[in-house]
């Protein structure tokens, strides 16, 4: 899949996801949903081109070389005995539910042990992350809702801010996890059960049948896949839907059938 279609998921995940962790509100469920968006593109940092990986220039791209080797490595020495014989680096470590889980546990200790520092730099990841695929449309709503956010939270900021760390490793998780379940929708597909071991292989890539497989960039995704999931980001929205029924009603409800009394 695209960046942009990664992110967008990733996005819409988060909002989905956003009451079950306690960010019931526009502005909670803006900044969950951005951090998830974002971290919906950090698997490909195994790959040297990704926006990930030249998010931050040489300091990214070291990291995404790092990333590159350490897969590699692990590939090597765990490859069952029908897996390909190919390097393992794109799509391959980064790209598991075992990633995805690790990566979520070490934000929620990182932020718990770090404390307000390591809380913005996780926040702020995400969002030049997101901001990169999606556009700088970003930056003005997530910066309302910090600031929407900042002026009506109660005064008890340790709180806030330990309620803020909690929710940040499932963002993390789920941004990861978003990924490798869009690309296991691929012509490639994606192993994100490693170590499992399915059908001789450790890394069994996972994808639906032949015909229903998407080509990354092609009409399908574009045309199709994505515009359906810019329309959910909007419906997902908290509020959006009672905003809808309100406004269908008066649309629609003659007036004296809106103010009658049983």
């Amino acid at each position: 899949m695209m960046g942009r279609t990664h992110a967008l998921t990733g996005w819409c995940a988060g909002l989905a996801l956003a009451p079950a962790v306690g960010a019931g509100t526009v502005h909670q469920a803006v900044v969950f949903a951005a951090t998830t968006a974002g971290f919906a593109l950090l698997p490909d940092l195994d790959h040297p081109g990704a926006s990930a990986s030249r998010l931050f220039g040489w300091l990214t791209g070291a990291l995404s070389w790092l990333l590159r080797r350490l897969s590699a490595g692990v590939y090597a020495l765990t490859k069952g005995p029908r897996d390909e014989k190919v390097t393992g680096t794109h799509r391959h470590l980064s790209h598991t539910v075992l990633f995805a889980a690790g990566l979520g546990a070490a934000t929620s200790a990182g932020c718990s042990a770090g404390g307000l520092w390591a809380v913005l730099a996780v926040l702020l990841l995400g969002l030049l992350l997101a901001e990169s695929a999606l556009g700088d449309w970003l930056l003005p709503v997530y910066g309302g809702a910090v600031a929407w956010w900042f002026f009506t939270a109660p005064p008890d900021r340790e709180g806030q801010l330990a309620e803020i760390s909690g929710w940040l490793g499932v963002a993390v998780a789920a941004g990861c996890f978003v990924h490798c379940l869009g690309d296991s929708l691929t012509e490639s597909g994606c192993p994100f059960l490693f170590p499992l071991p399915i059908a001789g292989e450790t890394w069994y890539e996972i994808r639906p049948p032949k015909p229903l497989r998407l080509r990354t960039g092609k009409k399908v995704e574009t045309r199709l896949v994505f515009p359906l999931f810019a329309v959910a980001a909007v419906l997902l929205v908290p509020g959006v839907w009672d905003w809808l029924a309100g406004t269908a009603e008066q649309l629609f409800v003659p007036p004296d059938a809106q103010t009658a009394t049983p």
